[in-house]
């Protein structure tokens, strides 16, 4: 490529007139450059120069070195001089030598432009032969060195990370403000130049601007501005336009917090690792993220903070194939040489990540290290470190390890103050350090069985692992939750459906493997007896053996509720009384027998087994409230010796309070009983003697069922009896009147009424033969408009007050 050169001076006169002008250009410039160059190429001398400086004093007047953008997208890089008195003698001149880039062109070889600062072409006068050839190369400076420079970063390291922070905002905003450098020399002011060049992705070090001295910066269109001290007092607060950073004082300690890349870049000038930025630019990420450089930093041995730490170890993580495996190797060493007491949780996160993704292709001597650090993290940090494999340390590590962390592993793994999660943590380290900790499983697995019955959903994933990696504490859980089985299986049952414990053991664990049928069993599918008998199976202890089980395997089965009549039967029949009674579940027996639905045979077949099988446990109250159950049996039967209601009274006292069901049972079957059983009219008068008011409410109740409806329609002799029995003792008080008067009244004159003329003289016959009265009564009662005048006769009804309705004058007195 070529570079139109362009030289500026103060001149004699001639045909382009006198004074400053340009006085040799590169034929084919655009006029529009020329008159762009010639606002930027200007000089004035610094404020305190002397006026008639000698030559050694001209040579230590500042260089204008600058590089400038265009309005067309050109470049100009142009380096100016002053030289003291001009053509004529007059002080104040200066020349200028500039080349210009056409727009997106860069200097030939892809050289930075700051590297032709005082290039042997700069020349300080304009040439004799007239116009200049267009120049094919700029040499570059030997007064750029790479020793001088990284002598010149150490020099500046207060104020690197400053700068490279403001030089990333230039790079990511176009807006941002200009960075001001106050030094003494302009040859500082390019040496930063460099820096920042170095330091920038190669497209935006191209495309940084720059002049290494002017007098007046509020003039200055470049990115980096370079001033002497003298210059710089009129920029202060103005830092929406300017970032001024003044080398010849200390940089504020309250100064703005530097980027994270900017600080890794600044490390590596530091250190003299430059050759680093050029691999940098190359690596995968974002141009001024933290983790390319920083890793590579690390690579190198360079020490870094610990958000840098992480960021290098994450992007490590994302690109582990983008370092060689002797750059992966100095960062894992560089990581793990820091075994500083308090690591932020992020680094030792980050660094976890790491080990595990590249952990298994590392040296031993490199990999025990970082594993060394992470399980020292893994018991003093406060936050959850997944642990390396055993494997990764060697042997002499591990007893290093276990000397210096046993005391905190064994407190920790006791300390119950905070849950369980870190006790869990330093149980598998201690694990993996051959830490002795034994004696404290128990404890530890006690604690968390409480808390797992108190909240299943605390069963995760880190707990699962470590019963897989501690079968010690496995078996010790498992223990804790069948003596909590034995004792509450229901909560038990609730844990092991809500939350996967494993429950292979070789031990037995009766107890607990029944909890866990029921609770990932198949469903019995209402076969409750089934049930049990799969829940007892489980156990794969035999009952027979071990009785407990039984009141176990009912607590799962019924819970809180108790067996019907039948499946009790079933119980007591496949087990027999002897298990029942070591397993003191035969109360739970009895119990179904009294919550027996009324009117189930089973019941009344249960109490008989009962009060043969436990003759010796039961109370008297139980026994008599059986006796009640196994007489219903009698009657239902046909068996029951006469003096039914004094049997059931007697034995209703000794058992009171008598359950509901039970009494609504038995006063149902004798209700029943008299209701269909011949010559029963001797117990019904003990009823209606007695007034109980509990017998005759199941009397009425029974004689207002269906079935006794439908029979009075269809059989006038049982018409007749029940007219006749209905119609007796019509002057007894109490609860006997009440039914009587309900019983003739809402029973049996719907069900005459409803009866045909030729029903009804069968009715008449039924009753004559059991006495002309009990006919002639039934005509005067079934008489239309008699009820009121032979109420009297047949008792009338008493009110619910239990009085007598008073006789009215003209009827019949008489009974049945």
């Amino acid at each position: 490529m070529s570079l139109g050169q362009l030289h500026y001076t103060s001149a004699p006169p001639g045909p382009d007139g006198s004074g400053f002008r340009f006085t040799a250009l590169t034929p084919g410039l655009p006029q529009s450059v020329l008159r762009e160059a010639e606002q930027l190429i200007g000089y004035e001398p610094p404020r305190n120069a002397p006026s008639r400086p000698s030559a050694a004093e001209l040579e230590a007047f500042p260089r204008s070195f600058s590089y400038s953008e265009l309005s067309d997208g050109s470049r100009l890089l142009a380096r100016t001089v002053y030289t003291g008195a001009d053509y004529s003698g007059r002080w104040g001149n200066f020349h200028a030598h500039a080349v210009h880039l056409a727009p997106g062109r860069q200097l030939p070889d892809g050289a930075l432009p700051v590297s032709a600062w005082e290039s042997p072409v700069w020349a300080t006068a304009t040439p004799a032969e007239g116009a200049p050839a267009a120049l094919a190369a700029l040499p570059p400076s030997s007064g750029l060195d790479r020793d001088g420079l990284i002598a010149f970063a150490a020099s500046r390291e207060p104020w690197l990370a400053a700068v490279f922070t403001d030089l990333q905002r230039q790079a990511e905003d176009d807006t941002a403000p200009q960075i001001v450098l106050v030094e003494p020399d302009s040859a500082d002011v390019a040496r930063w130049v460099v820096l920042a060049s170095t330091v920038l992705p190669r497209p935006a070090a191209h495309r940084l601007t720059f002049t290494t001295y002017t007098r007046r910066p509020h003039l200055a269109g470049q990115r980096i501005i370079g001033v002497l001290p003298d210059d710089a007092h009129g920029l202060a607060g103005s830092g929406r336009r300017y970032r001024v950073h003044d080398c010849t004082v200390p940089p504020a300690a309250d100064g703005p917090e530097p980027s994270p890349w900017a600080v890794a870049a600044a490390r590596i000038w530091s250190a003299g690792a430059v050759e680093l930025f050029p691999h940098a630019h190359r690596l995968p990420g974002e141009p001024f993220t933290a983790g390319p450089v920083s890793a590579l930093a690390l690579c190198a041995g360079i020490d870094l903070p610990s958000p840098h730490r992480t960021a290098a170890a994450r992007w490590a993580c994302e690109h582990p194939a983008e370092l060689e495996e002797r750059e992966l190797d100095g960062l894992v060493q560089t990581l793990a040489a820091s075994r500083r007491e308090a690591v932020p949780v992020a680094e030792t996160a980050a660094l976890a990540d790491l080990f595990a993704r590249v952990g298994a292709g590392l040296r031993p001597e490199t990999a025990a290290p970082l594993a060394a650090r992470l399980l020292t993290a893994a018991v003093r940090s406060p936050e959850p470190v997944r642990p390396p494999e055993r494997g990764a340390l060697t042997d002499a590590v591990a007893r290093q390890l276990a000397a210096e962390l046993g005391p905190e592993l064994r407190a920790g793994i006791a300390d119950a103050s905070d849950g369980f999660a870190r006790p869990l943590r330093l149980l598998r380290v201690a694990g993996l350090l051959a830490v002795e900790c034994a004696d404290l499983v128990p404890p530890l697995a006690h604690r968390l069985a409480s808390a797992l019955l108190a909240d299943p959903s605390a069963y995760g994933g880190e707990l699962h692992e470590t019963l897989t990696d501690r079968p010690d504490l496995h078996t010790a859980l498992l223990r804790e939750l069948d003596t909590a089985a034995a004792a509450g299986p229901a909560s038990v049952t609730v844990l092991l459906e809500r939350a996967p414990v494993p429950l292979e053991s070789v031990e037995a664990l009766p107890y607990l493997r029944m909890c866990g049928w029921k609770a990932r069993g198949r469903s019995g599918g209402g076969d409750r007896n089934g049930e049990l008998r799969a829940v007892l199976e489980a156990a794969r202890v035999s009952v027979f053996a071990h009785p407990p089980l039984l009141r176990i395997a009912f607590r799962l089965v019924w819970g809180s509720t108790a067996p019907t009549p039948q499946e009790a039967r079933y119980v007591l029949a496949e087990t027999g009384p002897d298990v029942h009674r070591a397993a003191e579940t035969w109360p739970f027996l009895v119990t179904a027998a009294f919550n027996g639905p009324p009117g189930d045979p089973q019941a009344d077949e249960l109490a008989h087994e009962l009060l043969a099988a436990f003759a010796k446990e039961l109370r008297p109250h139980d026994r008599a409230a059986l006796l009640l159950l196994e007489f219903a049996r009698d009657l239902r039967a046909g068996g029951a010796p006469p003096g039914w209601v004094d049997r059931i009274l007697g034995l209703r006292s000794t058992a009171d309070p008598v359950n509901p069901p039970v009494l609504e049972h038995v006063g149902g079957r004798l209700a029943r009983r008299l209701l269909t059983g011949p010559g029963a009219g001797r117990e019904l008068d003990d009823l209606i003697r007695s007034g109980d008011a509990d017998l005759c409410a199941a009397y009425e109740r029974a004689a207002q069922e269906d079935s006794v409806r439908d029979q009075l329609q269809r059989d006038p002799h049982y018409f007749a009896a029940r007219f006749v029995d209905w119609n007796r003792h019509p002057q007894a008080g109490g609860a006997w009147s009440e039914v009587r008067g309900a019983l003739l009244d809402g029973v049996l004159r719907p069900a005459a009424r409803a009866l045909s003329a030729e029903d009804l003289a069968a009715v008449e016959a039924a009753l004559s033969q059991r006495g002309a009265r009990h006919a002639e009564d039934f005509r005067a009662w079934n008489r239309p408009g008699a009820l009121g005048r032979l109420g009297l006769r047949f008792g009338g009804r008493e009110g619910r007050t239990g009085k007598v309705a008073p006789r009215r004058r003209g009827s019949r007195d008489g009974g049945a």
